[in-house]
């Protein structure tokens, strides 16, 4: 029945209908940078299309379906036989089979490839996070297994591939497969060299069956896994199919899938395996240094991520505040939200021109990107994936109430938004991590100061703020206890080197002011007054 008390006014019009891509003026920018000229046309095409559909109301109807029609475990058929299938909405097949499609499992072998893969991550997910995790899995898993170059030759076309072929059948019928991974058991959880899960050669080079289980196996539906488990040598990297090539199922009991925070349309499990036929990867006893090419490149991809998540928060947050009207004006034009409305933007615009930095340096592959990275992916894991949480709860806030309810989509985004902190190792094992390859390796320092030094002298706040880190990295005795304070450190100095040479000066400015200069609150919307907040605001809208 049509309301007759009162007429439906001062509410913001869905944000829908847009280009997610072409929309982002912080990620138009980090692609152009990046970038070969020649590849500039094809990927902005390519990337185009691709935020149109992220932005379209069909996408958005996915992602919503998706989430509230989790996966289903059905471990028996009507017979009683085991069958361990995992099924989904349609929803999250058509999420997924637009990001194979679309080559977000295909960067490794194109020219450009990652970044370009990273810019389609980032506006893909956008319209749902959760079908992130295969994705993320299966792109990941390439440098893993090319340790076996035989494992690779095999696997890799079809991981690959960008063809979404759902369903599990023997992977060589297939046209492209995806990964998960098992590393974490129940007594261990990060410290995987705790693992029991054990692994007794059998008559076949290479093959093994293994004994154990996995307290989290990330996408459980998948043609394939890598695993950790303890052979006579150690730690070993093994393969485990699905599907064997006979056509039979492998052992692989799913005995749950989780009930997680958020994260609601992606499955994840608890497994066990008892006589699972498995292929070794690498060495015996090298099981960590062979899956660890995989963990950084999905640490890369919880950067990109959350840097996903921040964007579609602010925008949202700033495309409320343009229509809403209170006490006399837009929303949008009020000193005080335009002050809460900048900080979170230069957060977001921080993000993204850091995660498509890292892209690049893994397109680059040089010996000094790859040193630059293994301290630079850990410090954005830990940094960037911790301001996602507190900054997509003040984009809610900027709804008012309207935010707190399911029907804006923000309460999905605060759900999601802890999960990249915590995955792929959390914020205590980044910072070790860090810890670790400063003491271990002193390329990876030099070709870090390297980077941040190509700003020095452009604002005094980062030259004072480099000055300050490099007292804190001369003296690294007992040196664990203050490992947060120091990678948070490094990774705002980072993000501060890069926007000073590549964003606009009023964002580079509200950033050195803020987070390198001191002059900030605890709370977002706390940026000095005398800043030119208008034009950060105006650079994050979007405009339908």
């Amino acid at each position: 029945m049509a309301a007759t008390t009162h007429t439906v006014t001062n509410q913001a019009p869905p944000l829908v209908g847009y280009d997610v891509f072409a929309c982002d003026r912080a990620l138009v920018e980090a692609v152009e940078r990046h970038l070969d000229p020649a590849l500039l046309d094809d990927a902005r095409t390519e990337l185009s299309g691709l935020g149109r559909t992220a932005g379209s109301v069909q996408a958005q109807e996915w992602g919503t379906l998706a989430n509230e029609n989790p996966p289903v475990l059905h471990t028996h058929d009507r017979y009683g036989n085991r069958i361990d299938e995992v099924t989904f909405h349609p929803s999250w097949h058509r999420l997924l089979g637009k990001a194979v499609g679309a080559g977000l499992t295909s960067a490794w072998n194109r020219p450009g490839g990652h970044v370009r893969r990273a810019a389609g991550f980032l506006v893909w997910t956008q319209a749902e996070g959760g079908h992130g995790c295969p994705v993320s899995m299966t792109h990941a898993a390439v440098p893993a297994l090319r340790a076996d170059p035989a494992l690779a030759a095999e696997w890799e076309p079809r991981l690959t591939s960008t063809i979404y072929d759902q369903g599990l059948r023997p992977a060589a019928e297939k046209a492209g497969v995806l990964f998960g991974m098992g590393m974490t058991e129940k007594q261990g959880g990060s410290d995987v060299r705790a693992n029991t899960t054990r692994a007794r050669p059998l008559a076949e080079d290479g093959t093994y069956e293994l004994v154990g289980h996995k307290w989290f196996c990330s996408a459980p539906m998948s043609d394939g896994f890598l695993v950790l488990a303890q052979a006579e040598a150690g730690l070993t990297c093994f393969l485990v199919p699905r599907v064997l090539e006979d056509g039979s199922r492998n052992v692989f009991a799913i005995q749950r899938l989780k009930e997680k925070l958020g994260n609601k349309s992606n499955a994840s499990s608890e497994v066990e395996f008892d006589g699972t036929w498995a292929r070794r990867v690498g060495d015996e006893g090298r099981g960590v240094r062979t899956i660890i090419e995989m963990v950084a490149a999905t640490r890369l991809d919880c950067v990109i991520g959350s840097a996903a998540l921040m964007r579609q928060a602010v925008a949202q947050a700033v495309h409320h505040a343009t229509y809403r009207e209170a006490f006399g004006g837009k929303l949008v034009d009020k000193p005080l939200m335009r002050n809460v409305l900048a900080d979170l933007a230069l957060e977001s615009e921080a993000a993204t021109t850091l995660a498509l930095r890292l892209a690049a340096a893994y397109d680059d592959g040089g010996e000094r990107e790859q040193a630059f990275l293994r301290l630079a992916v850990p410090a954005a894991k830990y940094w960037v994936t911790k301001r996602c949480t507190p900054l997509v709860g003040e984009a809610l806030e900027c709804l008012g109430g309207n935010g707190y309810v399911e029907e804006s989509g923000m309460p999905r985004l605060l759900r999601e938004a802890p999960l990249n902190s915590i995955w792929e190792g959390s914020g205590n094992v980044q910072a070790l991590d860090v810890l670790r390859a400063l003491q271990r390796e002193p390329g990876a320092l030099n070709a870090f100061l390297e980077e941040v030094g190509a700003a020095r002298g452009a604002d005094h706040r980062l030259d004072g703020a480099i000055k300050g880190l490099l007292t804190e990295l001369a003296d690294l005795d007992g040196v664990e206890a203050r490992a947060r304070r120091l990678v948070e450190r490094m990774a705002l100095v980072l993000q501060g080197s890069l926007l000073v040479r590549h964003a606009p000066p009023e964002v580079a400015d509200a950033f050195c002011a803020s987070r390198l200069g001191g002059d900030w609150g605890t709370a977002f919307g706390t940026l000095p007054h005398t800043l030119d907040l208008g034009a950060v605001v105006e650079r994050a809208a979007v405009r339908l």
